[in-house]
């Protein structure tokens, strides 16, 4: 009878365990999800300290200067480039495991099931960013394009930068 308790017990204190796990780290995701208002926000960041789009970005992908062929390596390589220019934070490490955790690596990835989604403002692209926030923080040299590739990568990592220091800091949705 001893015994059967203490199993029963040790069940009771894995099961519990668990259950905080599972619902810590959904908190953890939903406090992490971006909102309506978080996407609001990117209106109010103050104007010097965005990384703005010039007039000519919208023709540089017609002259083809950005990455909108080629393969992952490639697009956040030059990201990375664009971002060292332009002083955007970020690692290639920091890129490459965001990305794969948000489109697995699928430039043409949409969501069209989440609470962005819903309110009709689908995360797009690589780095599943939302049109609000692509305008925002769009980065002049890269199309001004949310699914071209190079310009989703930068466009997302400068928002990160600005929100939570660089894309490096960001471990789930954002």
């Amino acid at each position: 009878m001893a015994k059967t308790t203490r199993t029963r017990i040790a069940r009771l204190r894995t099961l519990a365990l668990t259950g905080i796990t599972t619902t810590g780290a959904a908190a953890a995701a939903l406090t992490l999800m971006p909102t309506t208002a978080q996407a609001a926000e990117a209106n109010q960041v103050p104007a010097h300290t965005v990384v703005t789009a010039s007039s000519h970005d919208a023709g540089t992908a017609a002259k083809g200067q950005t990455a909108g062929t080629g393969n992952l390596d490639a697009w956040i390589k030059k990201s990375l480039s664009i971002m060292k220019a332009k002083g955007i934070p970020g690692s290639y490490e920091g890129l490459k495991r965001n990305i794969m955790r948000e489109s697995g690596g699928n430039p043409g990835a949409q969501n069209n099931w989440d609470v962005n989604a819903k309110q009709g403002t689908p995360s797009k692209g690589l780095l599943q960013v939302i049109d609000p926030t692509f305008h925002a923080y769009h980065v002049s040299g890269t199309a001004n394009s949310i699914t071209d590739p190079v310009a989703n990568i930068t466009a997302a990592a400068n928002y990160a930068a600005h929100r939570y220091g660089s894309i490096d800091n960001v471990n789930s949705a954002y």
